[in-house]
């Protein structure tokens, strides 16, 4: 367990890659914050189960990332049970498919808000703890559309480059402090973001379920298949090893190949 005595703090943690990332850390000894939406009780459950896997505690923040008063009451949270954060990865998304001159106001400026600039909240409140402790490890999940874009996406896409923009910026920044900053941009993995956009694909393209899975989810992966929120999180873990600490600023594709092309 060597991640035994250090805190994670995971946005968008209580489904999907997020909570795949909880419980990766979590078997390597780490005290887990998880952070999201949901049920209650289903919550609750996770939580427990993260404590079991850890040894280590485990605490649930139902802040708001759009807010960034709640998002400094989360980190004032974790301070206060731990001392501060010393795995960070900024999770968090949302999802909206639909052409420019339709896209709705108040989506782009929610896909902005969660995806990127609750990110800038979280890191700056985190990184004066890491510096102190001369260790940290920040952590973005990007996506394959840091580096292509898609049609109909274009909050998503804008927020995607410009999160992988400011994790290279802070890497940087703190490349002398312990710290290390990466993005893992991932092709399509199969959860509750993806599933939930394959409606407003259908809409937008005129296709059915069937079309966009094979036609459009898929067609960019030469592999042929999603990828896992396994993968992604072992990947994650490897990042937090000593053995990867001259990685930082990279944003590293795990697509099935997509972004080769």
């Amino acid at each position: 367990m060597f991640l035994k005595g250090k805190t994670a703090l995971i946005t968008g943690s209580t489904s999907g890659i997020g909570l795949a990332y909880a419980k990766a850390l979590a078997r390597e000894g780490a005290n887990i914050v998880i952070n999201g939406f949901g049920d209650a009780d289903a919550i609750e459950t996770e939580r427990k189960a993260l404590q079991e896997l850890s040894g280590a505690k485990a605490l649930y923040s139902g802040a708001d990332l759009t807010k960034p008063e709640q998002i400094e009451d989360m980190m004032k949270q974790a301070a206060s049970a731990f001392g501060g954060i010393d795995i960070l990865i900024n999770n968090a998304g949302t999802q909206h498919v639909e052409a420019v001159e339709t896209f709705p106001v108040e989506k782009w400026d929610l896909i902005i808000a969660l995806n990127l600039t609750a990110a800038f909240h979280t890191t700056r409140l985190a990184v004066p703890y890491m510096k102190k402790q001369g260790w940290g490890r920040i952590i973005a999940t990007a996506s394959a559309h840091s580096q292509v874009a898609s049609p109909n996406k274009s909050a998503y896409v804008s927020a995607k480059f410009a999160l992988a923009g400011f994790a290279k910026t802070v890497a940087l920044e703190t490349a002398r402090d312990g710290i290390t900053v990466n993005c893992i941009s991932p092709g399509y993995v199969w959860t509750p973001l993806v599933e939930n956009q394959i409606p407003d694909t259908m809409k937008a393209r005129g296709m059915t379920r069937e079309e966009v899975m094979n036609d459009v989810l898929l067609s960019a992966q030469p592999t042929k298949e999603f990828v896992t929120p396994e993968q992604v999180a072992a990947f994650a873990l490897y990042l937090c090893r000593d053995e990867a600490k001259a990685i930082t600023g990279a944003n590293i594709s795990m697509d099935g190949g997509w972004t080769a092309q």
